[in-house]
């Protein structure tokens, strides 16, 4: 029976770091250029080529694992991984296997939750892109992306859940993303996922066998792939069978997965220091250099907004989950906001908008300027909060000065009582049942009318006013 068995995950997390050189050669970086135009002899492996070690890259790479917990080797070396593919043009990578720059550190999954071992953090390059052409038969290379740099986070097999792996990877992607060594984009591959899974029965613990999990690009992936894979070795063990040491790729339209190849182990890569690069010899200062500069994690962030703004912990939660959304309500704050205040809209108006238009608060383009404008325009009540949220809206992709837009529009909150009183009289005129209903006691009724005026209004009719004349005209 299933429940029988308990499942043993692991990750291998592939994050391309935000340098704007290779690792190993001076070429562009940036995404997005014509296939093959951002190359020179080494990207191609040409013959006489020689590497030279991106500094940046060494420091990015100590920088994610001091933020992680890791010991930093003081001596780290560089291994070739031998083997042969069209967009591997040396016909090996240069990796690090036997000396990695950061061993033993850890993640805990929330606030004093399982902590996750992280076993080693190592450099690498990455591989060109293969690109089918399914018409001509055709299969095309782009050597751009060899030699952009990477680093490949090995977690042990201490996770169960798909939901803990979710956890982990999202909690990875939020420290990375703080410490600007990555955007951690798993929809473009900026950060890719590899789930080591194995099944073994409850209470045992042996390890069972097992298979590497290639081509998750979205947590949902990530969701579907390990309860399929994991109820395909059940059924495997359930069987009489034997599971199969491999590496096996995701097709998430599908909902499975396919055998790709046997997993390989270190000797089948034939492994060996590379013998063109020097050992990376890492000095105490150096360290001290890369801890001075790191910025303010999110679990010290939390403990400020609580402590300095005097926010609840699940608004400092929510609001620094991801650096973006902290920056815009710090800077907001700064410029007289009150923190609460911009910590509800936040929360409330703008996680609504990102999830109805399917945006990542990185895609919030409004400066904390125009934020605090927009709060004090609504504080004097220039304009009604009907039109405060059409604005916020409306700006928070365009970043437009909500003075601007409002003046242009019209939506400055109107008081005058001639304007609004004919208005209010056809509201009166046209819901005689609510105004009966308020005439004798029934103070909701007004509410409702106020609420009839406002749509009428457009939601630009001051509340007050709207009150203050309904009553009158409904006391005659």
């Amino acid at each position: 029976m299933k429940e029988e068995y308990e499942t043993v995950i692991g990750v291998e997390v592939h994050v391309e770091l935000a340098t704007r050189t290779k690792i190993f050669c001076g070429c562009s970086t940036a995404f997005g250029a014509p296939p093959n135009s951002q190359i020179c002899p080494f990207c191609l492996g040409m013959p006489g080529t020689l590497p030279v070690l991106n500094r940046s890259v060494v420091e990015l790479a100590m920088a994610v694992g001091l933020a992680l917990h890791c010991g930093i080797e003081r001596t780290a070396r560089f291994d070739r991984k031998n083997y042969f593919y069209p967009d591997n043009p040396q016909n090996y990578q240069i990796s690090q296997l036997y000396l990695p720059l950061c061993r033993d550190g850890y993640l805990e999954l929330g606030d004093g939750g399982k902590r996750v071992r992280i076993s080693d953090i190592h450099m690498e390059e990455d591989a060109g892109k293969l690109f089918h052409d399914e018409e001509t038969g055709q299969t095309l290379v782009d050597y751009n992306r060899a030699g952009v740099p990477l680093i490949e986070i090995v977690s042990g097999p201490d996770m169960e859940t798909a939901q803990e792996v979710i956890a982990f990877v999202d909690q990875l992607r939020t420290t990375i993303g703080y410490l600007g060594a990555s955007d951690c984009k798993l929809q473009e591959g900026s950060m890719r996922v590899d789930v080591n899974l194995s099944v073994r029965k409850k209470g045992s613990a042996i390890l069972g066998t097992r298979t590497e999990m290639k081509n998750l690009n979205s947590f949902h992936a990530i969701t579907r792939c390990i309860a399929a894979e994991s109820a395909r070795q059940i059924l495997i063990l359930e069987s009489g069978g034997q599971v199969i040491l491999e590496t096996r790729r995701w097709d998430d339209a599908r909902g499975e997965s396919y055998s790709m190849r046997s997993k390989e182990d270190a000797r089948d890569y034939r492994y060996f220091p590379d013998p063109d690069l020097a050992p990376v010899c890492v000095e105490e200062a150096w360290i001290r250099e890369v801890l001075e500069r790191q910025p303010e994690l999110r679990e010290e962030k939390i403990k400020r907004y609580v402590s300095e703004y005097g926010l609840p912990a699940h608004d400092a939660e929510i609001l620094t989950q991801s650096l973006s959304f902290a920056r815009l309500f710090e800077g907001t704050a700064a410029m007289g906001a009150e923190p609460k205040k911009v910590s509800n809209w936040m929360m409330g108006e703008g996680l609504r908008i990102l999830r109805e238009k399917n945006l990542d608060p990185e895609d919030v383009a409004l400066s904390p300027a125009h934020f605090a404008t927009l709060l004090r325009m609504n504080q004097e009540k220039r304009i009604t909060n009907a039109v405060a949220k059409e604005v916020f809206e409306a700006i928070l992709q365009t970043d437009e000065d909500p003075e601007g837009y409002v003046e242009s529009r019209g939506l400055y909150t109107v008081r005058e009582e001639g304007v609004l009183s004919e208005t209010v009289e056809k509201v009166i005129a046209a819901n005689e049942k609510s105004v009966s209903d308020y005439r004798s006691g029934k103070e909701k009724a007004l509410g409702f009318l106020v609420g009839q005026t406002m749509k009428a209004m457009k939601g630009q009719a001051d509340p007050a006013t709207v009150t203050a004349l309904l009553k009158e005209l409904l006391s005659v």
